[in-house]
């Protein structure tokens, strides 16, 4: 992962606890209304990727506890991990792309509401991604995955000649050498492995997006209603489709491309499809990025324009991020699939105890107030949730009190302690289990191992009931408090 030049060490300062009393009349735990849906405080916790579904995308028993863990903490929001909206093979991520998804996920919203005493609301995040393969090795890639054009024949003086030939020739040439002949496209497929892109439209399936996915995003959206999960958060932020539509990078000239205008067109399709195929009781809203945090990419002034067209177009509510692309992300190893977190895009998005002179603690914020500051102005009081680097009560109370967020969600410091909500509530905040922002969890997911904290996986493994992750070493879930 990129780190700053400055390398600062951070420590943790969730600042001084309430006792009960004064939390019972903090903001955090004031009840706030997200369109349909009452959460019974404003505390939320993003979408996390734990890598527990089956290889075919199905709600597992990890998936369950997983879930269950976090709603016995009692946030007032719970987010579940980015789940693909089409019936295609994704590995180990949920799925709820086919009415086979619906049992499962089903089964996970009654545990959640079951585990919280009804205190939970959950929503499911929907996302659609492009492919994007593994970084080859140089001599595959020359032999077997390079579509070999007349622009590479003619590059090569052998118009003539047999494939083979020309695969050969190009197998010997130095990096330099072969950059002269390969297109900016090829080269980039050679060093970070092959990735589509929303301006790819000479793919068909492409320049479809604007007609598939509408559909593709409603059809999910119905079934986690028939499920019985309380709302939609559809993913618009960080390295995947929806949020390349709204980039600044997005060039496309079909109209969904360009100008902002014409950026956000289909999010709000989207969106439109999706709230016109659900009930007035399910909410819908999105996850965005305040800012993308790479060079010529979408900035807080678009952002301010996006979040103003969503609200007025009837989200529920907004929950904002940053960063966190392919773009700026670092060359994978060979037989590994670049990640967009290693970057100084990523960095923004998850940064760690090692920092800049800001620090990893509350990056999002002032983006967050501005945002929520142009919703106001357009005359919208959609909820707006903040989230990076937040982990203590004083300084999410001071967000709220200061008009900057409606709700404020924690993902890690939330893993490194799911009661930590309740456990302020309570006034016993001197128990809480404190992510140090070592970015242990990351390092995990970048790859692709199922997801635990340093703080609490070793703890008790040989103790009864305790499931252990794959690798047998780490246990799945936190130790309960009570």
């Amino acid at each position: 992962m990129w780190k700053p030049p400055e390398r600062i060490k951070f420590d943790p300062d969730p600042g001084p606890a309430p006792d009960a009393a004064e939390a019972a009349s903090a903001r955090l735990f004031s009840p706030l209304q997200v369109g349909p849906v009452r959460l019974e405080s404003r505390t939320w916790v993003p979408a996390m990727v734990p890598w527990r579904a089956s290889g075919d995308g199905m709600v597992t028993d990890d998936v369950l506890d997983w879930y269950e863990r976090f709603a016995k903490g009692k946030p007032g929001g719970l987010v579940i991990e980015a789940t693909g909206i089409r019936d295609v093979p994704s590995g180990p991520l949920l799925r709820i792309g086919h009415d086979r998804f619906i049992p499962g996920l089903k089964e996970l919203a009654a545990r959640v509401h079951q585990a919280s005493h009804g205190e939970t609301r959950l929503f499911i995040q929907l996302i659609d991604f492009l492919a994007i393969r593994r970084r080859p090795e140089r001599s595959r890639y020359l032999n077997e995955f390079l579509a070999i054009t007349d622009a590479h024949r003619a590059a090569l003086n052998m118009d003539d000649a047999p494939e083979a030939e020309v695969r050969a020739a190009l197998a010997v040439l130095g990096d330099d050498a072969l950059a002269e002949i390969l297109s900016p496209r090829e080269m980039e497929a050679l060093a970070m492995g092959y990735r589509e892109r929303v301006t790819d439209v000479h793919l068909s399936p492409i320049a479809d997006l604007p007609n598939a996915l509408p559909g593709l995003f409603a059809e999910a959206a119905k079934r986690a209603e028939v499920a019985g999960i309380d709302g939609a958060e559809l993913h618009y932020t960080h390295a995947y489709t929806m949020a390349s539509f709204l980039s600044a990078t997005n060039e496309r000239t079909d109209g969904y491309g360009g100008e902002r205008e014409n950026r956000i067109r289909l999010p709000l399709e989207v969106y439109q499809e999706v709230r016109s195929r659900t009930g007035a009781g399910f909410a819908v809203g999105c996850r965005m990025s305040a800012e993308e945090c790479i060079d010529e990419g979408s900035n807080l002034d678009d952002s301010g324009y996006f979040a103003a067209e969503f609200a007025a177009a009837g989200m529920d509510f907004l929950s904002l991020s940053r960063g966190g692309k392919f773009d700026d992300a670092k060359q994978p190893g060979i037989g590994e699939a670049a990640y967009p977190y290693t970057g100084r895009s990523g960095y923004e998005c998850m940064p760690a105890a090692i920092s800049d002179a800001f620090g990893p603690f509350g990056r999002n914020v002032a983006a967050a107030a501005q945002l929520r500051a142009s919703i106001r102005a357009a005359g919208h009081a959609t909820p707006v949730i903040v989230t990076g680097g937040i982990h203590g009560f004083a300084q999410a109370e001071a967000i709220l009190a200061g008009g900057e967020a409606d709700a404020v969600g924690a993902a890690r410091q939330g893993l490194a302690d799911p009661d930590w909500f309740e456990k302020i509530r309570r006034g016993r905040g001197a128990e809480v289990r404190q992510c140090t922002y070592s970015n242990y969890c990351e390092g995990l997911d970048q790859k692709h191992k199922q997801v635990t904290c340093k703080l609490w996986d070793r703890e008790g493994l040989d103790n009864a009931g305790v499931k252990r992750t794959s690798d047998g070493k780490r246990r799945t879930t936190a130790p309960d408090w009570r």
